[in-house]
């Protein structure tokens, strides 16, 4: 485990979070992970960061993932009120990373209800209206997904079974994903991470389907983010339109876009430049005096 594991209640539910503290008080980095996944998305990142030491560290467990499990019905909003109550309870405010589906909760937290977002990190955020490939056809068919989503929620309220998840380690898994990559070049990330038959070992479905349809569900508009912001985009992402991205990141007031020669999820692909770029711009942000990176 890294860190220390902190919890909270909120509306029902445990929320779980990794924490690492800092000798820096009152900011602190938090990362939100996306569909399907969990906080040790970012346990390789947390461990390398030169950031480490200085500024606290944290890495959530999104309501209805991972150690936050919970059969209940939940939304972005859940998971923008849950970040909110994080950084309440640790007195802090913040500089939020958001990969994906964590890109847009750090961008509606910010958008309203934000007073403690210092900055955003968005690690190839996605727009419904910029989805391409199999989450494009889901967006078409969100009103169908939603029925069965409340059928879910029905059985369950009955009494169906619910069953104990295996929390999954995506620290270890991008290293083999890496090794597997290395050693079979005509395969690619995409086939890979996007197979929903692997991650519904480690998640119900239903929970499954929810992440799909809050990834679909509309953002607000951009234009009332007044903190800077930083977008790191893959030049070759699977799950949407990199230009149409760009389009609609240009109405931020204070962001700026970095394009890296990734699929979409660049944490595996290229950790040690995610990880130059990530800790180079919070470092400035945040005024950390770090020595230079050798």
């Amino acid at each position: 485990m890294l860190g220390e594991a902190r919890g909270l209640e909120r509306n029902g539910a445990k929320i779980t979070y990794q924490w690492l503290a800092g000798r820096y008080p009152g900011i602190a980095v938090v990362c939100l992970h996306g569909l399907a996944s969990n906080a040790t998305r970012f346990h390789e990142w947390m461990s390398q960061s030169r950031l480490r030491g200085h500024c606290a560290l944290a890495a959530l467990d999104l309501r209805g993932h991972g150690r936050s499990l919970t059969y209940r019905s939940f939304s972005r909003a859940h998971w923008c009120g849950d970040l909110h109550a994080l950084l309440n309870q640790e007195q802090r405010h913040a500089v939020i990373i958001g990969h994906s589906m964590g890109a847009q909760v750090a961008l509606e937290y910010a958008c309203l209800a934000g007073h403690r977002a210092r900055g955003l990190l968005l690690i190839d955020p996605v727009f419904p209206q910029a989805l391409s490939g199999v989450l494009r056809r889901v967006a078409r068919w969100r009103g169908l997904l939603r029925a069965v989503i409340a059928l879910f929620r029905a059985a369950y309220r009955l009494g169906w079974p619910k069953r104990a998840y295996v929390y999954r380690d995506l620290y270890a898994l991008d290293q083999q994903t890496r090794a597997f990559l290395a050693a079979h070049p005509d395969q690619d990330i995409a086939s890979l991470y996007m197979n929903p038959f692997s991650d519904l070992e480690f998640i119900p479905w239903v929970n499954y389907l929810q992440d799909l349809y809050e990834v679909t569900r509309p953002l607000p508009a951009l234009s009332a983010i007044q903190v800077p912001v930083l977008v790191l985009l893959s030049k070759g992402a699977s799950t949407s339109d990199s230009a149409h991205n760009q389009r609609i990141l240009s109405t931020l007031a204070h962001g700026e876009i970095q394009v890296i020669d990734a699929d979409h999820w660049l944490l595996t692909e290229k950790p040690a430049e995610a990880q130059r770029v990530i800790d180079a711009w919070c470092a400035q942000l945040l005024q950390l005096p770090m020595p230079s990176q050798t």
